[in-house]
């Protein structure tokens, strides 16, 4: 039987509620097991843990500028890979024009986020459209092509060997965060008949990461109709209605999207600025050592990062605290605006990511001396 209390430990001088009332002249680090839902402690310390004087060796955080690839692919498995690890393989891609074959993904499950530009997908399934902001989950092993009405930009996010689910919403009930009468299907409609046709069709396979070529004298997407629990979602960022608390600022856990079963996807949104005196009003520094964490900037003023735009990608590896830069320190418990504004893609994965040589160009070296005091 479990206990109906987990001991408590206070040593020295700490506040009673985590991220609340800190000891004056402190910040607050939590160390914590199992992302945010494990075991936990706060411990108060005279100076942030990321005013490090230097970092050596492999260890340190990491930033890129996704903006500097260049290049767009007609194929999704041409595009370059940012981070992978044994469950998880992130890619940014870029498409100029209407994919002249089908893709498949038989490794797992297949997140697209669309950072800029919308048209139509088409798949097994039918047929829906696509716009900046949406995520799109295509279960594994469905064929499907893209139709961007001009140049577009994707991050996708593989569950390698593994499903996307949605999370247990818990105490707040299954309509938090978004009702799942959001999520849009494909559809057989007059668009998806239309484009069936006699020609040759080309689907790429990829599997252990390797590509294969299937070819039909016809359009394999000819489906006339299908019912079930499974199929292509779509969900826009702009549904997503975050949870918050005007006393305690929630951990980055409260804002899942999508479970898979070695990492998570979160999305932060636009959300009111905690407004108790005594609550903090920006991320507390974690030493979260059981994952690693990999923030995509979609669009927005990112208020706990300075000097990182819209098109970049953070890597915080397991091992060392991260939290906020210290411009934002400076507005720990007053925020000039009301409101946040920043559109980001979390993804905390339970295994280390390692780095694709294709990221490598879009490093910003010197990101590991942007905590330092001027």
């Amino acid at each position: 039987m479990k206990p109906y209390f987990k001991p408590q430990w206070t040593r020295g001088t700490a506040s009673r509620q985590a991220h609340c009332e800190l000891p004056e002249g402190t910040v607050e680090r939590e160390i914590s097991k199992s992302g945010f839902m494990g075991p936990a402690t706060m411990i108060h310390h005279r100076r942030p843990p990321t005013d490090w004087s230097s970092l050596e060796g492999p260890l340190r955080p990491h930033l890129y500028d996704l903006n500097r690839l260049d290049g767009a692919t007609a194929s999704p498995w041409q595009a370059p890979v940012i981070l992978r690890n044994n469950a998880c393989e992130i890619r940014q891609w870029r498409l100029a024009e209407a994919m002249p074959a089908l893709a498949r993904d038989a490794d797992g499950d297949l997140l697209l986020f669309v950072h800029d530009g919308g048209g139509g997908l088409f798949c097994d399934y039918g047929h829906m459209n696509f716009s900046t902001g949406d995520y799109i989950m295509l279960p594994r092993g469905t064929a499907w092509r893209l139709e961007p009405e001009g140049p577009a930009t994707l991050l996708m996010i593989e569950s390698t060997g593994a499903d996307y689910r949605l999370p247990d919403k818990g105490l707040v009930g299954p309509h938090a965060i978004f009702d799942p009468a959001v999520l849009e299907v494909p559809d057989i409609d007059a668009e998806f008949i239309a484009q069936q046709d006699e020609r040759d069709w080309l689907i790429l396979v990829k599997r252990q990461g390797e590509v294969s070529r299937i070819t039909y004298p016809y359009n394999p997407l000819d489906a006339v109709g299908w019912h079930g629990d499974l199929a292509p979602v779509r969900l826009n960022v702009k549904d997503i209605c975050p949870l918050m608390s005007h006393r305690y600022h929630l951990p980055p856990s409260a804002h899942t999207t999508f479970l898979s079963d070695r990492f998570v996807v979160c999305t932060f949104t636009p959300r009111p600025f905690e407004s108790d005196p005594g609550a903090l009003k920006i991320p507390f520094f974690h030493s979260n050592d059981d994952f690693d964490e990999v923030i995509f900037y979609h669009a927005g003023d990112f208020f706990s990062r300075d000097n990182v735009s819209a098109g970049c990608m953070t890597l915080h590896p397991a091992g060392f605290p991260h939290g906020p830069h210290p411009k934002a320190q400076a507005n720990m418990f007053t925020q000039p605006k009301e409101a946040t504004e920043e559109y980001a893609v979390m993804i905390d994965t339970r295994d280390p990511l390692n780095i694709g040589e294709a990221a490598e160009p879009a490093e910003v070296a010197s990101y590991v001396d942007s905590w330092h005091r001027s």
